[in-house]
């Protein structure tokens, strides 16, 4: 399995982080096993488990990031799991609002700041393998 975070490079760092951990936090409710046990240090103190696969972070942007929706939403995959984070969400200050607004709002014109792909290495590869790191 691998998992990937794309996001709009040119965000300002802030909402870089927000939206990482917003699509962090997604993958790991849906993705079972992902996360692994707790672990003891040498004098036995708990380390809360973390993910046991690597995320990179890599760089978009809006058109990007669009057209990559778009490529996920085709495969259709049932292995496949994605995540999108847009603006009508980043913009909500409830799980509610968020809600009632892509209610309202015309998909096209969804602005995204981040998508997260999880799923067999190869179709993740096969979408996401030109994509440069964010940095």
């Amino acid at each position: 399995m691998k998992c990937v975070m794309i996001i709009d490079e040119e965000l300002p760092i802030g909402l870089i982080a927000n939206t990482a951990a917003v699509l962090a936090l997604s993958i790991g409710e849906k993705i079972p096993g992902i996360i692994g046990e707790d672990v003891h240090d040498q004098e036995g103190a708990i380390h809360p488990g973390i993910t046991q696969i690597p995320i990179p972070l890599l760089k978009g942007n809006k058109a990007s990031l669009r057209s990559l929706r778009q490529a996920v939403l085709k495969a259709a995959s049932p292995d496949l799991y994605y995540v999108d984070f847009c603006d009508a969400a980043q913009k909500s200050r409830t799980y509610t609002e968020y809600k009632e607004a892509l209610q309202r709002i015309a998909p096209e014109r969804l602005s995204y700041l981040g998508i997260a792909i999880c799923g067999p290495n190869k179709l993740v590869n096969n979408l996401t393998g030109s994509i440069g790191l964010l940095r």
